[in-house]
């Protein structure tokens, strides 16, 4: 395959261990302000566009926008369509997790140095729940979904995939020059 992965759940695969990567670099953030460290938000900003960016935007957009939207209309067991709601309802909460962060941070620039208690619950419950979460996706949902394909629908929505990344890079940097325009 010219993509570097030969089935949907390999690309996807392949995103999860970027983001727990991404969580091993948020503990080790989280544990250095609990040590005492002082806030640095620029650390703290470039953890969360990553979380934004690539881990919802990117990553779950494919499964949200492609994968599960797909599957909608395939012959799903009960708890397959459980789990796909289930895991809906994750990404919402990461979704959530990640704006408690950037509200307590922004308060904590902002002087109100008590709010430091709050990013670190909300960085906890991050490097918490991403793990769960993808272990979830790679060990049940995935390989037991793929059964609802042919290998021509495989590649298929390989190429699917693509071309939500190429899209997805040129939305943001255009998103951030119409940013930088409103000055």
């Amino acid at each position: 395959m010219k993509h570097g992965c030969t089935k949907p759940r390999g690309c996807l695969m392949i995103e999860h261990r970027l983001i727990e990567r991404a969580i091993v670099f948020m503990d080790a953030e989280k544990k250095r302000l609990e040590a005492g460290g002082e806030l640095d938000s620029g650390t703290i900003d470039t953890l969360v566009d990553f979380i934004k960016t690539y881990a919802d935007r990117c990553h779950h957009g494919k499964e949200e926008d492609i994968l599960f939207k797909d599957l909608e209309s395939r012959p799903l067991s009960e708890s397959e369509r459980a789990l796909m709601q289930e895991l809906t309802e994750e990404h919402l909460l990461g979704r959530k997790l990640t704006g408690q962060l950037v509200d307590a941070k922004n308060d904590v620039v902002a002087g109100k140095k008590e709010r430091l208690a709050d990013a670190l619950d909300a960085m906890q419950q991050l490097i918490d729940f991403y793990p769960k979460h993808i272990e979830k996706e790679d060990k049940h949902f995935f390989p037991d979904t793929e059964r609802h394909y042919t290998k021509d629908e495989l590649d298929e929505m390989i190429e699917s995939f693509y071309s939500f990344d190429m899209r997805l890079i040129h939305e943001k940097y255009k998103d951030v020059v119409e940013g930088l325009a409103a000055g």
